[in-house]
């Protein structure tokens, strides 16, 4: 299976939080996935550092392959999608990262309910 990570889903990996579903956690270790991590859930953490919505360490979207992760890039391709994509999503990054999981036909590894508004293949946590 291909994943795309949600920027949380990836720093709950990252923290070996006890908020990642068991579910996620179990096809994350499965080394038959193939996990990316969007460009973009970086630009997020960048910025949600920046105006202090949030606390990690600054390397917490380090060498993603030393982690068993893929980097996915944000391309003109991924923008045209986004594009398309209608406004029930108000949050850029998620709508970023949808449109890219559609695009890429990736299942979207997130808790985000509001994500299901799209015609985006997610992984329920349970």
């Amino acid at each position: 299976m291909r994943l795309l990570l949600d920027t949380h889903v990836y720093l709950w990996v990252r923290l070996d939080s006890p908020r990642l579903p068991a579910r996620f956690r179990e096809a994350v270790a499965d080394p038959a996935n193939i996990k990316y991590v969007s460009a973009i859930s970086a630009a997020e953490i960048a910025v949600k550092r920046a105006v202090g919505k949030l606390d990690v360490d600054g390397q917490i979207a380090g060498d993603l392959a030393a982690l068993g992760f893929d980097e996915l890039p944000f391309t003109h391709r991924h923008a045209r999608a986004l594009d398309a994509l209608p406004l029930k999503h108000r949050d850029p990054f998620d709508r970023m990262l949808i449109a890219q999981a559609m695009a890429d036909d990736l299942v979207f590894l997130t808790v985000d309910a509001q994500c299901a508004a799209y015609d985006v293949r997610t992984f329920a946590p349970e």
